[in-house]
């Protein structure tokens, strides 16, 4: 006598159901996630060019002198001006506080070092531009300081 054993009936996955499934849990990525982690990813290059610059502020100011070169400002006041953005900057970028603000300012600032200082750089210009970019136009997200006191001048609950 043979026992023959029912198997429960399969779906087969194809690869079309396993993409759509896959781009539909991707959808569901908060975007404050992908805010948060653009703004600790491109103030985190700001920050170092910051503390790069009072590291060795001689050298700094030799640097805008001889090989930055911003037009119109004395390097001793490009250096001073370029330093205070990237650190301030780069903190609220952090804290999420101001961040339209402090994009918008990092923004500048780096479509001035493409046009002036290091227009061979534009591969690194263009992607911290487009992050930048994506936080002037879109703001912090949820996961900010920027948020919660947009909720507190709303009185909305936390």
């Amino acid at each position: 006598m043979s026992t023959t054993f029912s198997h429960p009936a399969r779906v087969p996955h194809t690869s079309e159901s396993i993409l759509s499934t896959v781009l539909e849990l991707l959808g569901r990525v908060p975007t404050s996630i992908l805010a948060l982690l653009f703004r600790l990813a491109v103030a985190t290059v700001f920050f170092r060019s910051g503390m790069t610059k009072i590291a060795s502020w001689d050298l700094t100011v030799a640097l805008f002198g001889m090989e930055y070169m911003v037009p119109v400002l004395p390097p001793v006041v490009a250096a001073y001006l370029a330093t205070a953005l990237e650190l301030g900057g780069s903190v609220m970028l952090f804290l999420g506080l101001g961040t339209r603000f402090a994009a918008a300012a990092l923004l500048g600032m780096t479509l001035v070092i493409q046009t002036f200082v290091y227009p061979e750089n534009w591969p690194d210009h263009l992607l911290w531009g487009s992050i930048l970019a994506y936080l002037v136009t879109r703001g912090a997200g949820a996961l900010s300081l920027d948020h919660l006191i947009g909720r507190q001048f709303r009185h909305e609950p936390m």
